[in-house]
């Protein structure tokens, strides 16, 4: 299922960019007289796939989610457990000034929930069936108002962006340097020859490691501003509380797909030494400090 989701957004990105260069007018990223490169062209070729892989993701981040989980949409709650977890997904929702988002829980021994969507009138909470079971509701509780203050601060929408942004620069300038490496190391006078696409890939697997430094940087900050969401609906209390008892679970691997841990309340565990710089998700104890050290 997870490979025939990668494969249809692929292709929903390659139409959509390739309808979308035709009625820009778009034919080439070399200029007239095919040895120098048109940046404006390139920008633009760049842009068109650099930011509407990220859109057409966010568009369908919901869809995705519940796939790829299992979600199970609460529409009826079935029992108490779920009577109270919408009751409180919508006084939170109320008190945080979005519109009530879907609910659903997903099958999970590990303790953890996501918020995802395109609009923060139109999200999804879902949380795992091993945090209903073993946290506290006030806990609970917590970790909804964590996920609610994704929502209301548009953090799903925000990241799309930048990753888009961050995309278009990281085709750009693997061109030029593809462009460059061609020109003046293989001597290609025209058009481009191998060296170009060689190179090309390999400035933008470089780059794009790179970069991705600048949006975990952005995941990260926008945990602390959740955490502090969170503190402010549901207490700062309950909110170190529910994040000591993640820390406590925190040995246990995670059963998420990158691209929704992303949105979790935790990732997969402390990294050391340089992999920090790529987490999508800050340690737990810095976390737990900040809201401590928060100013009442």
């Amino acid at each position: 299922m997870r490979i025939l989701l990668f494969i249809a957004t692929n292709l929903a990105v390659l139409f959509v960019a390739s309808i979308t260069l035709n009625l820009l007018g778009f034919n080439s990223i070399m200029a007239d007289n095919n040895i120098d490169l048109d940046l404006q062209a390139l920008l633009v070729f760049c842009a068109v796939f650099g930011v509407s892989g990220s859109l057409i993701s966010l568009f369908i981040s919901k869809w995705m989610a519940k796939r790829a989980m299992g979600v199970q949409l609460i529409e009826r709650p079935r029992n108490s457990s779920e009577e109270w977890l919408l009751r409180e997904v919508k006084s939170l929702s109320e008190k945080a000034g979005v519109g009530m988002p879907e609910v659903g829980i997903f099958q999970s021994e590990q303790s953890n929930a996501f918020a995802t969507g395109w609009n923060r009138n139109n999200a999804l909470v879902a949380v795992s069936t091993g945090l209903l079971s073993r946290f506290e509701r006030d806990e609970t509780r917590a970790v909804l108002a964590h996920e609610i203050g994704h929502v209301a601060n548009g953090d799903m929408i925000t990241l799309t962006l930048i990753q888009g942004v961050i995309n278009t620069f990281v085709m750009f300038f693997s061109r030029v340097i593809g462009h460059t490496v061609d020109r003046v190391v293989f001597k290609t006078e025209r058009g481009h020859g191998i060296g170009y696409y060689i190179t090309t890939i390999i400035a933008e697997v470089i780059l794009a490691v790179l970069a991705s430094i600048i949006v975990m940087w952005f995941s990260r900050w926008r945990e602390f501003r959740a955490d502090a969401a969170g503190a402010s609906l549901a207490g700062r209390g309950a909110m170190i509380s529910a994040l000591a008892r993640l820390k406590a679970e925190q040995e246990k691997p995670s059963d998420m797909p990158a691209s929704i841990a992303a949105f979790g309340i935790r990732d997969g565990g402390f990294k050391q030494g340089l992999m920090k710089l790529f987490m999508t998700h800050p340690p737990l104890e810095e976390r737990i400090a900040a809201l401590k050290n928060a100013r009442q």
